[in-house]
């Protein structure tokens, strides 16, 4: 009785496990689940058109219009020839022209390519012999100049870049240039003056004088 019974449990087992797959209905997706999936999408494409296209596109069209020239680099031009930017400095190391930072860019000073500093600590006897160089350097290319040293003429800035130095450093030049290019130094004096900029909004950064700027200058001069 109980044999014939579980033979029939098992063949009634049998039978629905032949017929539970014919008899399941067929799986779907609900449209609700498909939804947050299509609206992710929208968003990425609606922002990617806001983000990506409209909004470089109006604040470049604002900046061409309200800053032009620095919008497009801050090029100097000199008879219709591009000399250089007024955000990047150069490098120059003529008698007769004023001399900027000295740049840890290597091999080349004033790389773009490769903005960085030295990374040397203060502490350390590298640093001290190259500021030791640069103040030989300085002494022997203007030796009737024996007044303090300004630092930024010794020391890089951190990108290496630094197109500006100090008011006093390029004072400190103006004895060199007008007795290279037979200048009365109180005409350097007036010029280096008239290039001196102030703090930004008047209370950013220290007064400045703009080197490549000073030397275009310069050469109008003569």
């Amino acid at each position: 009785m109980v044999e014939s019974e579980m033979m029939e449990g098992s063949e009634a087992g049998r039978e629905a496990a032949t017929t539970a797959p014919s008899e399941r209905e067929p799986l779907t997706v609900s449209p609700e689940r498909g939804r947050p999936i299509a609206q992710s999408i929208l968003f990425l494409i609606v922002m990617t058109l806001l983000v990506g296209g409209l909004y470089p596109l109006v604040i470049t069209g604002i900046a061409q219009i309200a800053f032009p020239w620095q919008a497009n680099g801050s090029l100097l031009a000199e008879k219709g020839r591009t000399i250089g930017s007024a955000l990047i400095g150069q490098y120059f190391d003529e008698p007769g022209s004023f001399w900027g930072r000295p740049s840890a860019t290597s091999p080349n000073p004033y790389d773009g390519s490769l903005s960085l500093a030295s990374n040397l600590t203060p502490a350390g006897s590298v640093l001290e012999k190259q500021i030791e160089a640069r103040v030989e350097a300085l002494r022997a290319a203007d030796p009737g100049e024996r007044g303090p040293l300004p630092a930024d003429l010794v020391t890089a800035s951190g990108s290496g870049l630094d197109p500006d130095i100090s008011p006093a450093a390029a004072y400190y030049q103006v004895d060199r240039v007008a007795g290279a290019r037979g200048l009365p130094p109180a005409a350097v004096r007036k010029l280096v003056a008239r290039h001196i900029e102030g703090r930004t909004l008047g209370i950013l950064g220290e007064p400045r004088v703009n080197v490549l700027e000073l030397n275009l200058a310069l050469d109008r001069l003569q």
